[in-house]
C-alpha cells in the first residue's frame, strides 16, 4: 500500500493513480496494487500487479506534474512537505513470495533474518505501517496450517523480524532527517488487540464515523 494525501482535510477515498489528471492529483493519489510487494517478483503467480518500484516511479511522475501546477519547484516543495504519506509493504513479500516455495526460491536463498534486510522525493510526513499477523490470513492457513485453523506462527515470527527492522529505520530516519516526521504504525499489535478485545473494533468504527460526520457538518 502506498497512498499520498496532498491536501487537507484528508480524503477518505483517493482515486487510483492512473485515473487522476490535471489538478485532481492535488486531492491525493492511491498508488497501491493488490499482491504487489517490495520485491518486483512478488505476487507474479496471481497475474498483473504494479510492483512497489513502479509505484514509486509513478509517484515521481506525479511530482513532475505537481511542479507544473504552482509553476515553480519551491512552491511545489512546500506543498509536498505538508502532505501525508502512508506506506504499508511487506505482507505480500511473505505470503506471496517467501512462504510459497513452489513458486519462489527466496526461502531457499535467505533465512528469515536475511530476508527482512531486504526511498523519498519531497516527502516530509510519512506513516510506515508494519506487517500484521498474516499467519492468521486465509491463504496462510490454507497453505501452511496443519488443520486449516491454527495460526501459522513461523510466518508471524518472520514478519516480526521485518517489523523490528522497520521500527529501527523509523528511528534512524527521524534522527537523520530533522525536517521530516516518520511514524511507525504497529499493525501487528493492533490486530492482536482486536483478537483479545473485539470491542475495540466497534469503538474504532464509532470514532471514525464521528470524524466523518463532523467533517460533513463543517462543509
Amino acid at each position: 500500500m502506498f497512498i499520498v494525501s496532498f491536501c487537507f482535510p484528508f480524503h477518505y477515498q483517493l482515486s487510483f493513480w492512473g485515473s487522476r489528471s490535471g489538478q485532481d492529483i492535488q486531492e491525493g493519489v492511491n498508488y497501491a496494487s493488490a499482491a504487489a510487494g517490495i520485491r518486483d517478483e512478488t505476487g507474479q503467480q496471481l497475474g498483473v500487479r504494479i510492483s512497489f518500484t513502479t509505484q514509486v516511479n509513478n509517484y515521481k511522475n506525479t511530482i513532475s506534474r505537481i511542479v507544473n501546477i504552482p509553476g515553480d519547484e519551491d512552491s511545489a516543495t512546500d506543498y509536498l512537505s505538508k502532505s501525508i504519506y502512508s506506506v504499508g509493504v511487506g505482507s505480500n513479500d511473505y505470503l506471496n513470495n517467501y512462504f510459497m516455495p513452489l513458486h519462489y526460491s527466496s526461502s531457499r536463498q535467505f533465512t528469515p533474518e536475511q530476508y527482512a534486510q531486504t526511498y523519498a522525493f519531497g516527502a516530509r510526513k510519512l506513516a510506515l505501517i508494519g506487517v500484521g499477523q498474516i499467519g492468521f490470513r486465509p491463504n496462510a492457513l490454507a497453505q501452511n496450517s496443519p488443520n486449516g485453523k491454527t495460526c501459522v506462527r513461523r510466518i508471524n515470527s518472520a514478519n516480526q523480524i521485518f517489523n523490528n527492522k522497520v521500527k529501527g529505520l523509523v528511528n534512524e530516519f527521524n534522527n537523520y532527517y530533522s525536517d521530516a516526521k516518520f511514524i511507525y504504525i504497529d499493525a501487528y499489535g493492533i490486530f492482536w488487540d482486536l483478537i483479545n478485545n473485539p470491542s475495540l473494533l466497534v469503538l474504532g468504527w464509532q470514532m471514525l464515523g464521528d470524524v466523518v460526520l463532523e467533517e460533513t457538518m463543517d462543509k
